[in-house]
């Protein structure tokens, strides 16, 4: 009997259950801090006004497409279905993979995983995501741009981190 499991249950290991509702938890709650942040820059920015800090400034932007623009032609409802299915798929991935990951690997998956939350729902109003973060030589991001840029870095460092060398 594993300690991990009672004895004929046949459930799945407890480590197993915490792994995925921890990755989900802080996928949510970064998708939440996302949101938060967006609706702020609304209501701060939605007269035009800029915001110059030097290297980086905030200006309000809606982005109908996914990254750089990309489909921004196609109607709304079909970006938000592609997207979709997308999360729903990572989604999947995630939680199946989530306790044979590095601790790097599911840090990674939460902040893509809650970046990808937060423009999806952002996106469901039809208007596009609300982009605020602007430096002048790359186009307007948000914080949802960057979970997701930095969970797919911590992502394929905790791949490579946990990959077997040659030799072992």
């Amino acid at each position: 009997m594993s300690a991990e499991t009672g004895p004929g249950t046949g459930t799945r290991p407890r480590p197993v259950r915490r792994f995925r509702a921890v990755l989900l938890a802080w996928a949510a709650a970064l998708a939440a801090a996302d949101l938060v942040i967006k609706a702020a820059a609304e209501a701060l920015l939605s007269d035009g006004q800029v915001i110059d800090l030097g290297l980086v400034n905030f200006r309000l932007l809606y982005n109908p497409g996914v990254a750089f623009s990309f489909g921004s032609s196609l109607p709304s409802w079909a970006v938000i279905a592609a997207t979709g299915l997308i999360i729903v798929a990572l989604t999947w991935y995630l939680l199946s993979s989530a306790p044979t990951m590095t601790g790097l690997s599911r840090a990674g998956g939460a902040l893509l995983l809650g970046g990808a939350m937060g423009n999806f729902i952002d996106r469901l109003d039809g208007r596009g995501v609300v982009d605020y973060l602007h430096t002048g030589w790359f186009p307007t991001f948000n914080l949802a741009d960057v979970f997701v840029t930095a969970g797919v870095v911590f992502y394929a460092l905790g791949t490579l981190r946990s990959a077997p060398r040659p030799g072992d």
